[in-house]
Parts: structure tokens; sequence; C-alpha cells
């Protein structure tokens, strides 16, 4: 240890420093300098020189730092860089700390908060609270230097005479703030507060800004209370040209077992119900949408999960622009998950807005109970999964049904000695339906016997997969025959009532499937041999995978498909999925199924991405020419989808979208369409650097529901980094 006074080149650690018998402090301060020297009479420490200064998660990086330990005070001068226990870091030429590393008087100096954004003032005070006030101040959360380091003027920024800094709070508070946007004051803020960590502070939001054809001119803002760092509440207000005004609220609540949130829209207007645009009332009915969901995590094993959906009419949502849903469910679910076990109790409600819909055929299940078990030891080598299952739907004006079974599957899957990946399985299952009011269900095949009817269910299997694996075209490509092969007896299917299993299309994810009905109420049976062929070419940036299959059925009937499906003869049609992905520039994805007799195209899917993040063009199509007239989900359809970004010079950019539906009369002969029309279409420009994002849109509804009629909106969006403007 040098002696009293003296400097050495190579400096003592502060441990070293710091006498015997001083009073130790509560953090000690660890000491790193070119020189240090000590005054014993003082009781000064002197250090020079890349200094640097430790205590807990604190530091402060200086010329020159001097220790008055007696008055407990710290003088630091020259380049300092003070950092905080937050991450945050302090910048000024001069400044006066406690040994507590508290910061006193300080001149010039600049903030950079740990959650983005800078304050620059001319100087700055600690107040007797320990807040540090500062003056003639700025902030911004924009970049003030660029990439090769030369200074450079932020797109915005946040002047104000007077701001309050707050450590123990996190809190920025500004008086007489003045937003500068593009050099030129534009808009007072009064009572604005920020946060250096992050998260969010109490206070309104600006306004949003848009002009719809049914609503007129629309202004919209919020009031955001942070009640607590696991609770907030957010008022919000819509101001109309054309109707009245509608209020929200959005309340948030994180508890120790989970979170939940529940969001409010309420108005009075006028309604239309129909297509006719003719008003139903001449007085303003109350009108609203509530939205709430959660999950709690009871325990480890234990969860409850649920959501509700309600509007008050089937127009409110599409009128006011809050969502496109053309229905709403709520839910709710108690779930058990541990080892080998999974317990559900569910219900659900489904609130239709569809306008030629009848609500009285929309069903609520009450309750929906689900169990599996998986035993711990093999069954004859492979996994044994019990399962007992029951529903009941209940509805205003159509068919009731109840539904319970119990069954076993049986899996076993082995690896031969040629790399053949073999899959053996074994299924029975026993099920019981109730059904009361069958004649209420227009499709004859949907509606099952009357009263109670019983069914027994048995299936075997057998699949078996050979994948060949070498090199190709400079990567490694895997060729992968499978074949499959299904047996089941006669099933009783069309004497029980099909309420899950309607929507059923011959597609590559079901090719293999043991069922390829999506529910319960149906189950294939006859004897099926299924054969499929996968490649997948894999090199550096690039990945493509393609299949294709086919089915064949023994039996030359089965009644239980729709003509159309892909399924209803003994050979089924040609079914195959292609996707290619290069780097992140090509996301290609077709999906097809022919027609086993003339290779016409029963459907054709893609989807396409091509472009950067900042210009690209995405592409959808979907053509559905199946000729199902007996059953009116499986209706033909097509439409397209194309959306396209285009930026120019280095922050700008143009973007469009749009849905058109090209179905003619012969595909849906209720509608009638044309063949041509455009459903809704956007087009809008935007500004976008590190800190700022404007823009303008344009969009156009095509179609008329209600009172949400069609016609053109203009809305203008506005973000700033940090702040939560939109």
């Amino acid at each position: 240890m040098p002696e009293p006074g003296t400097v050495e080149d190579d400096p003592p650690r502060a441990a070293d420093a710091v006498e015997p018998n001083e009073p130790a402090l509560t953090e000690p301060i660890n000491f790193e300098a070119d020189q240090l020297a000590y005054d014993n009479e003082s009781d000064t420490l002197v250090a020079r020189g890349n200094v640097v200064l430790r205590s807990a998660d604190r530091s402060v990086r200086a010329n020159e730092v001097v220790w008055v330990r007696g008055e407990g005070r710290i003088y630091a001068v020259g380049n300092i860089r003070l950092v905080d226990e937050s991450g945050n870091q302090l910048f000024t030429d001069a400044i006066e700390l406690t040994d507590t590393f508290e910061a006193g008087a300080m001149s010039r100096l600049l903030i950079a908060l740990r959650a983005g954004g800078r304050l620059a003032a001319q100087s700055a005070m600690r107040d007797e609270d320990g807040t540090i006030v500062l003056t003639d101040a700025a902030y911004t959360a924009c970049a003030v230097t660029d990439a090769k380091g030369c200074d450079k003027n932020p797109s915005w920024r946040i002047t104000a005479q007077r701001v309050r800094y707050d450590d123990d709070t996190s809190k920025v508070s500004f008086t007489g703030a003045m937003l500068e946007l593009f050099g030129q004051r534009l808009l007072p803020l009064p009572g604005l507060t920020i946060r250096t960590d992050g998260g969010a502070e109490t206070g309104f939001t600006n306004p949003n800004f848009r002009v719809t054809n049914v609503n007129g001119i629309e202004v919209s803002g919020d009031y955001y209370w942070r009640i607590a760092d696991n609770k907030d509440l957010t008022l919000g207000a819509f101001v109309f040209s054309e109707v009245a005004p509608m209020a929200s609220a959005h309340w948030r609540h994180l508890t120790e077992k989970g979170a939940y949130q529940i969001t409010g829209y309420a108005t009075a207007s006028q309604r239309v119900s129909n297509f006719t645009g003719v008003t139903t009332t001449e007085e303003s009915d109350p009108r609203g949408y509530l939205f709430a969901n959660g999950r709690f995590q009871l325990d480890p094993a234990w969860s409850l999960t649920g959501s509700v959906r309600v509007a008050s009419d089937r127009t409110f949502l599409r009128r006011y622009d809050l969502s496109r849903d053309d229905r709403l469910r709520s839910t709710i679910n108690l779930e058990r998950i541990d080892k080998n076990s999974y317990l559900s109790l569910a219900g659900w409600a489904t609130q239709t807005l569809r306008i030629n819909a009848e609500q009285g055929q929309i069903p609520v299940a009450v309750p929906a109970f689900d169990y599996r078990y998986n035993l711990d030891d093999p069954v004859m080598g492979g996994n044994l999964q019990l399962q007992a299952n029951t529903l009941s739907l209940v509805r205003q004006e159509g068919q009731d049904t109840q539904r319970a079974f119990a069954g076993a599957q049986w899996d076993l899957r082995t690896l031969t000695d040629l790399g053949q990946v073999v899959t053996f399985t074994a299924l029975a299952r026993g099920d019981v339906y109730h059904t009361q009011n069958i004649e209420a269900t227009e499709t004859e095949s949907y509606r099952g016997n009357e009263g109670f009817t019983g069914r027994a269910i048995a299936l075997a299997a057998v699949d078996v997969e050979w994948p060949f694996v070498s090199e190709a075209f400079g990567g490694t490509q895997v060729l992968t025959p499978r074949v499959q092969f299904v047996a089941s007896p006669p099933i009783r299917n069309l004497d029980v009532p099909n309420e899950d299993a309607r929507a059923i299309d011959l597609e590559d994810s079901n090719l293999f499937a043991l069922n390829r009905f999506n529910g319960y109420d149906r189950v294939e049976d006859g004897t099926r041999i299924t054969w499929g062929v996968d490649w997948e070419l894999t090199r550096p940036g690039l990945r493509l995978k393609t299949n294709v299959g086919q089915s064949y059925r023994l039996e030359s009937e089965n009644d239980l498909f729709p003509d159309g499906t892909g399924l209803s003869e003994r050979v089924s049609d040609f079914v195959g999925r292609t996707e290619v992905r290069y780097r992140d520039f090509i996301q290609f994805t077709h999906r097809f199924r022919l027609d086993k007799d003339n290779l016409a195209v029963r459907r054709n899917e893609i989807d396409a991405a091509v472009g950067s993040k900042r210009t690209y063009v995405e592409l959808g199509y979907l053509q559905l020419n199946r000729d199902i007239t007996e059953v009116e989900d499986l209706q033909d359809r097509e439409e397209v989808r194309a959306a396209a970004r285009v930026a120019f010079g280095r922050k700008w950019s143009a973007f469009g979208s749009g849905v058109f539906n090209l179905t003619d009369k012969e595909d849906d002969p209720v509608f009638e369409p044309d063949g041509f029309e455009p459903i809704r279409t956007r087009l809008g420009i935007a500004y976008q650097d590190d800190c700022i994002e404007f823009g303008f849109t344009w969009r156009r509804d095509f179609i008329t529901a209600g009172d949400a009629a069609r016609g053109n909106s203009f809305q203008l969006s506005f973000a700033l980094r940090n702040l939560g403007f939109n």
C-alpha cells in the first residue's frame, strides 16, 4: 500500500486504499485508475487517468475523481459516464456524487435510457426528494448519429423548460413540453411522463383520425391508467360526424394464478339488419360489443381457460371496423394435464353474425368432456391409450344431440433392418347417441335417427415408410415411398347425426389419416390401400419438399362421401403439395387435387411470397371445383388475394392489397356471382425511420352487410418510438 500522499503507477484497488479502522460502507466502492493518491489529513482520495468506480450494479468512469470520504462526496470531471443499476447511462463533463452514487450538480449532461431514448440538458441538480431536475432539456428516441458516427438531427424531439428524473420510480416528467417534428414545433404535450424502464405510464395517447363512408369523420383517443404493475385500465372515446359517439374500456389484470382482460364498446344508433339497407328502428338502440378472455394455472396440473365474445347485433363490429369475423365464439375449458393423462371439461356458444343465418340453428355445447390416459407399461410392445368422450349440443330451434363414447387405441412403431419405418395401429370404440327434433336439420345425411342409437367401431392399420437418403444437387435429398393399409368393418355412420365431421375433402394433410373426417361423428369404414411418395431436397439456403398420393378402396361403393369430395368412388383423386423455401426471399406453397379420370383440377391453392422485408409481393389463390351440390358446407368458390409493398428512397414505401371473388354462376348458383367481384382493396403510403412511423391509407369495401355499407375509408396513422403515439 502506498504512503499517504504518494502516487503509484500501478494503483491498488479500493479495498487496499481503505484504512482498516475506517467504517465500512453499505456497498464498498472499488477503484481502478492509472494514478492514485491519498491525503491522510483531509481523508481525500484522488484518482486520475481512466478512472473506474464500481459499487454493486453502479459504475462511474471519468478522467479524474476526487473522493472526500469525510463528507461522503465524490467529485468527477472529464468524459464522465455513470451507469445506474437499471442500465441507464449518464454522460456529463462534471458531476458531484454521494458515496452511494447519488448524483448531485451536473452540467451539459446526456442521459441514455436503457429502454431507448436520450435526455440532454444544459444543467441539472438533485432536488431534496432525490429526483434530478434538468433545465432546458430535450428528449428523443431517435439516433443522433449516423452509421459513420457523424451527428444528425433527430426526426423528432420533445423540448421542455424543466424535466424531473426520478431514478427510484423510473419516471421522467416534463414541464412545458413541446413536440418538434423535423425541426418544426407542432404540438404542446402538457403533463407528459415517460418511464426509463420501458414500462407504461398513466396519461393520454395521441388521437387517431379516420374518415369512413358510413360514420363520417372519426376522431378517437384513449386515456391509459396504470393502476399497478399488474393491472391497468384504458378508457377510450370515439367521436363521429355522422353518428353518435362511442365509448370503450379495456381492463387487464395479472394475478398470481394467471391473467385476464376485458374489453367493451358502447354506443347508440339506428340498426340495419338485412341486405336491403332499410333501418329497422326510427330511434337509436343501444349497441355494443364485449370481449373477455383469460387463463389461470390453478396448480401444476390444473388450468382454466375462457373467453367471451358477444355483440349487440350482427353488423356492429363491421360498421365500426372493429372486426370482420362472421361469428363470435365464447368458450370455457377446465383442463388437467399430467405425465400420462389429459382431461378437458369444456363448453362453448356461438353467436352468428351472418345476415341470413338463423341463430336458433347454432348449437350450444355444455358440457364437452374428453379424457385420455396412456398406460405406463407397453402392451405387446406398443403404446395403449384409453379415451372417454361426451358431448351435448342444444339448439333453440333445431336438432339436439347428445353423444358419449369410450375407446382404446394401440400403436406400435418399429424400424426394420432395411430401414423401413413400420407403424401398427388398432382401434376399438363404442358410441351412444341421443337425438331430438331431427326434422329441423335441412341436410338429411346430417340427421341420424331419432332417439337413442348405438354404434361400434373397429379399425386396424399398417403403415410403412421407406426413406432413401443421398447427395444431390449440392445438398441432401430424401425419397420416401409410403404405403398404408386400413381395414374396418361396416359402421352405422348414417344412423347417427353428423355434428362435427361435415367439411370432408380429400387433401394432402388427411391422405394417410386413419379417419379422413375431421371429427368423431363420421368414421371411414371399409378396406383401403393408400400410397404416396415424399421427396425433399435440402441445401444451404434452399429447401424443396413435394409429395403426391392416392387411395384405393377394395369395396366398390361408399355412400358416406358426397360426390365431388375425391373419395366417393373406389379410386380416389390425386392429391399433393409442394413447398419451396429460398433463404428469406422466396416462400411458395402449392396444394392440389386432380380428378383421377381426366386430371381436371378440383382443388388449386397457392400461397407465395417473394421479396425482402421492405419490398415484397404476396399472392394467394384458391379454386375449388368439386361440383358438390347436396351438402351446403362444401360450396365451390374461387378467389385471389394479393398484397405488395415497394420501398423507395431510404425511408418511404407504398403498399396495397386486395381480395377478389372470382366465383361464377356455375360454381355458386344461389348468389349467381359474375366471376369477378372485388371484396376489399387497400392502398397507402408510409414513412419509417429508426424512431417515427406515419402513413396514409385508403380502403374500399365492396360488400354491404346491413348498416356496414360499402364505400371508402381513409386513415392517418402516426407513431413515435417509446411514446406509444398512434
